[in-house]
């Protein structure tokens, strides 16, 4: 099930973010401190008619996370912290956050879904592909305490539904 986030939830996203990606990729504290920005920044200002937060939940718990944010360009909604727990992978829950937010970006109006990640999150990218998101431009770069190649992807929200 799908659904928004309960009380104490989006502290879940930072706290989950912060430990998946430490366990499987040993990324730094860093990271936790960019996720736990960006949730507060939604937190406190955000646009209910142009940005959502979805938790995916399973068995009554938490097992993913996504969210659509707006960008300074009105045209623009950004898809950020795709996530989904070890425990949960293979059932298409991945999927269906994303479809969520592709779905949500159109009737809000959107013409581009964008999204940064990086070449190691080859799960993540995979679904991405799946749904018509093109890799415009990629950098290497130093952060989380790793050397990684950020990528940008763009999905043209006008074209055909995924």
């Amino acid at each position: 099930m799908l659904r928004g986030p309960l009380p104490g939830e989006l502290g879940w996203i930072v706290q989950r973010n912060g430990a998946l990606y430490a366990a499987e990729y040993g990324w730094d504290v860093e990271y936790e401190g960019l996720v736990a920005r960006i949730v507060a920044d939604f937190a406190e200002d955000h646009d209910p008619r142009l940005e959502r937060v979805w938790i995916a939940e399973l068995d009554g718990r938490p097992v993913g996370c996504v969210m659509c944010v707006r960008e300074t360009d009105p045209a623009t909604a950004r898809l950020r912290l795709l996530l989904v727990e070890p425990s949960a992978r293979g059932h298409g829950i991945g999927d269906r956050l994303v479809s969520a937010v592709i779905g949500f970006a159109r009737e809000a109006g959107y013409r581009d879904l964008v999204l940064w990640t990086n070449d190691v999150l080859s799960g993540a990218r995979r679904i991405y592909q799946r749904h018509g998101f093109v890799l415009v431009a990629e950098k290497p770069h130093r952060s989380f305490g790793q050397d990684l190649v950020g990528q940008d992807w763009r999905l043209d929200l006008r074209g055909a539904g995924t």
